[in-house]
């Protein structure tokens, strides 16, 4: 029996979901400055899971690598356009 519960155990532990790094380009086309840059990286380092934020001015996006257990696009999105810089994921279709 006791066999059984640590086996269930183990497999119940090793089952549950592994992060896996995730790097997005975020086109953020309302920096208007160089200081804008900064704005939207501490936006995006205040989301749980992100783990590097680079910001281009002069490319108007920012590249962002995330734990994708803790984050995803529409938390980072929503980080942007809460400090005033709407983004969208590169290359996608805007409604």
């Amino acid at each position: 029996m006791k066999k059984l519960l640590l086996a269930s155990i183990l497999v119940l532990g090793f089952s549950t979901a592994y992060a896996a790094p995730q790097t997005v380009t975020l086109s953020v086309p309302g920096m208007y400055c160089e200081v804008c840059p900064i704005t939207v990286k501490k936006s995006l380092e205040k989301v749980p899971g992100v783990s590097k934020v680079n910001v281009s001015f002069e490319a108007k996006e920012a590249v962002v690598t995330y734990d994708d257990t803790k984050a995803n696009v529409d938390k980072l999105t929503h980080a942007t356009t809460a400090a005033g810089y709407p983004s969208t994921l590169k290359g996608a279709k805007v409604k």
